[in-house]
């Protein structure tokens, strides 16, 4: 079990890199989380949903992502609450206390699917959540020590240089950890290293005097993770702005709520688009090609937020010049005429008016949709794959001028009769080189036509060789029972 001494130590990257290691050593293997916090998810092969980093490190195994690879995961909704999904599929919402007056039948939710994936496994690599030093969680604690005991999964600690103190964080958790929780940790893990490693030699080495845990060694700074998705906002909140000069400019509004944001990765690697998300406080570029409004988590919410940005007024300002405007999932609804939440299935209940640029109206209900997708767009012919997850019903006028046309006859999304403004509600529209040429293509800007599913393997294999190179393997297996 690869635990951090923090959130975004880079747990789930290195997770990624040795289960693509392991399996191209010709192990089975599998990833597993017992309880992840995250808007970014994807479907699974049994009609569920996961974490984005676990279907990703699914991925890295060449295997199908199941709801048994994260069991429990959360998708905040508010800063006390968020909608809670059991292997899989949606149980409803959950206030932070309520969650964890459900964390002991969670764990046993948790430990069966563990089980599950041990059986059909040579190696399980699982990941943890946060630290397992925040000990004012360790009560009913299902995503670090809690699991790893419950388990009897043996744990490596993550510390991450890049962010500073990491001698003191890695030192700092051995000492807190109570005496059970730290003979679970069997050695520790640098992570993120930039210059020329001799000269954290004698760090290492007072970690491992002070802690007595084996140094299993040290990666330096994996640039081919910047291509992979990305799990947390967090990150998005730090990304450069765009370079200027390309062919085409794309902007998106950082909403609160935003879910599914990997959907606009394969835009930042094209060499003729300039690509930025705009963050609060800063408006809409009045030269951008193509605004996109990505998937929301909380679509009422976000809508309230777009207004209170200025970012509507933005908008119609941008379309009134002749600009384009998409929509994906929760995106697609706010550009309708109306967006009710009648039961509350994402927050307060309530309605409230969209921006009116798509004749379409979305009523939230309990059914929540799950499921891959595939078809061709409207717009250019081209064929695109990816997948659908959301909640609500959308109708109008606008969709019967539909977005695409999925492989079994179904319509999905809407067009404007010009065809400027568009919404859907496929996921992954972009990773398609051809869907994403066909859609660069209106904005006069040429593409790679690169799948990313391509690129996303690719780096994983650079990133299974360089861990190869800084780790020590031979110890990680031998406590992994190999």
């Amino acid at each position: 079990m690869i635990q951090g001494c923090g959130s975004d130590v880079g747990k789930s990257t290195l997770v990624a890199g040795l289960c693509r290691l392991y399996a191209n050593r010709g192990l089975t293997v599998r990833p597993f989380k017992p309880q992840n916090m995250s808007n970014n998810a994807a479907v699974t092969a049994d009609g569920g949903e996961i974490g984005r980093a676990q279907a990703l490190q699914a991925v890295a195994c060449r295997t199908p992502p199941t709801v048994h690879m994260n069991p429990v995961l959360l998708k905040p909704q508010s800063d006390i609450g968020a909608q809670l999904i059991v292997r899989g599929q949606m149980q409803g919402n959950c206030t932070a206390r309520a969650f964890q007056e459900r964390k002991a039948d969670l764990l046993e939710v948790a430990v069966e699917s563990f089980r599950r994936l041990q059986a059909e496994a040579d190696l399980v690599i699982v990941e943890g959540a946060g630290s397992p030093a925040e000990i004012n969680l360790r009560v009913g604690d299902i995503a670090n020590m809690g699991f790893a005991r419950a388990s009897e999964t043996p744990v490596v600690l993550v510390g991450d240089i890049d962010r500073g103190h990491v001698i003191a964080a890695l030192v700092g958790a051995q000492a807190v950890l109570d005496p059970e929780d730290r003979a679970m940790i069997k050695g520790f893990l640098i992570n993120k290293f930039r210059g020329d490693p001799s000269l954290f030699d004698e760090g290492r080495w007072e970690i491992t005097r002070r802690t007595g845990w084996a140094d299993l060694g040290m990666a330096p700074w994996l640039a081919a993770a910047r291509r992979l998705p990305a799990e947390d906002a967090v990150v998005l909140e730090r990304a450069r702005p765009g370079d200027g000069g390309r062919r085409a400019r794309i902007v998106a509004p950082l909403l609160r709520g935003i879910s599914n944001f990997d959907d606009l990765d394969p835009l930042k690697d094209e060499p003729e688009v300039d690509f930025s998300f705009i963050t609060p406080g800063t408006p809409l570029p009045g030269d951008a090609d193509l605004v996109v409004l990505a998937g929301s988590k909380a679509t009422l919410s976000d809508l309230a937020m777009l207004r209170r940005e200025g970012w509507d007024i933005d908008i119609l300002a941008h379309v009134r010049r002749g600009g384009r405007v998409l929509g994906l999932c929760g995106g697609y609804q706010m550009l309708g005429r109306r967006v009710a939440d009648p039961g509350g299935m994402e927050g307060p209940a309530g309605e409230a008016a969209g921006l009116g640029l798509l004749e379409v109206e979305t009523t939230l209900t309990a059914a929540k949709v799950l499921k891959p997708a595939a078809g061709r767009l409207m717009a250019g012919e081209a064929r695109v794959t990816g997948y659908e997850m959301h909640i609500g019903e959308t109708t109008g006028d606008g969709a019967a001028r539909p977005f695409m046309i999925h492989d079994d006859g179904r319509r999905d999304g809407a067009l404007s009769p010009d065809g400027r403004i568009a919404g859907t509600y496929l996921h992954g529209l972009f990773a398609s080189g051809s869907g994403r040429a066909a859609f660069l293509a209106q904005l006069g800007a040429g593409s790679s036509g690169v799948d990313q599913t391509r690129v996303v393997d690719q780096a994983l294999d650079e990133i299974a060789v360089v861990l190869a190179q800084h780790f020590d393997i031979d110890s990680l297996s031998r406590i992994a029972g190999l």
